[in-house]
């Protein structure tokens, strides 16, 4: 960030993933600034249709799309990363950037290690090979609440189902085939889970379903021209800092299949020293799983003009 300054308190840049979608998300900074009209410009240029119309305007089943949802949470967690910038003096250098799933290639964009345009076709491009995926086998997932990952990772293995992401200790996503999700759901109620919660999202993601993207996602990635980069990203499958762009390359194409473990990679950060996170775009959720993980961090989140002005930094 231009404003940026070292900072006392170790600060973490935070990026939601896929299912934080909502339409007219950022249409407040839209109006509000010129610099993030040009953000929705630039990806709307860079993939050649008016992906912002679909994210002011819906309908909520085309912004869904795996292909829509997933450029879309990133421009919009952009917008919010640079409208943030330009309306505060002083911004505390981040120690370290983290996304969730897809807001691990937001954070591409925040460490200078692909730009704008390049993100936005990178994450469509993604996002195509995901749905196609969907397409071949349908999958479904859900959010269990209530259970620790021992006794999921059980569940998974009697039903043939995979753990998908673990976002704090008794909050964890299970994915598969429909069918056998439900199983799974049943089972994970019949052990005490206290709530399973389906997710609005179009497939079995993190999962062998995904198998069939991996090989258009490792070619896409193989003729962009990675930077290093500038802050060091922690990985959601490795929960540990990226530093280099080989090890970021890694990283975007082993999340595809294998479990999101934000858990780990907020432990990591927080022994690391950071003891404070702010989540750039739509939704809270990110911000929600931190304080779960750890009540004495504290959080902000940053998706409109209001959360600006109200952010104590």
């Amino acid at each position: 960030m231009g404003n940026q300054q070292e900072s006392s308190n170790k600060y973490a840049f935070l990026f939601p993933g896929q299912g934080s979608q909502a339409v007219g998300m950022g249409f407040d900074l839209y109006k509000a600034s010129s610099l993030v009209k040009d953000v929705f410009e630039e990806v709307d240029d860079a993939l050649g249709r008016k992906l912002s119309q679909i994210i002011f305007e819906g309908p909520e089943e085309e912004l869904t799309k795996t292909v829509n949802a997933q450029p879309a949470i990133m421009t919009v967690s952009i917008a919010s990363y640079k409208f943030a910038e330009a309306s505060l003096e002083k911004v505390p250098k981040p120690a370290f950037l983290a996304g969730h799933s897809l807001g691990e290639f937001t954070s591409l964009v925040a460490s200078g290690v692909l730009d704008l345009s390049e993100t936005a076709r990178l994450v469509q491009k993604r996002g195509e090979l995901m749905q196609k995926a969907c397409e071949l086998r349908s999958g479904a997932m859900a959010a269990v609440l209530g259970l620790d990952a021992v006794t999921l990772l059980e569940i998974s293995d009697q039903t043939g189902t995979y753990v998908s992401n673990i976002n704090t200790e008794n909050q964890i996503v299970i994915s598969g085939e429909k069918k056998q999700v439900a199983m799974a759901l049943d089972m994970s109620m019949a052990r005490g889970a206290r709530k399973v919660i389906p997710l609005k999202v179009a497939g079995a993601f993190h999962s062998g379903l995904m198998e069939p993207a991996k090989e258009g996602l490792i070619n896409a990635i193989a003729v962009m021209d990675f930077n290093e980069p500038m802050i060091p990203i922690v990985g959601n499958t490795n929960f540990q800092k990226l530093d280099t762009s080989e090890q970021v390359k890694n990283e975007l194409v082993n999340q595809l299949c294998n479990c999101v473990n934000w858990k780990q990679s907020v432990d990591y950060m927080v022994d690391a020293g950071v003891s404070e996170f702010i989540e750039f775009g739509p939704g809270k959720a990110l911000a929600a799983m931190v304080k779960r993980i750890n009540s004495d961090c504290k959080v902000f989140s940053v998706d409109s003009v209001q959360s600006v002005d109200k952010l104590e930094l």
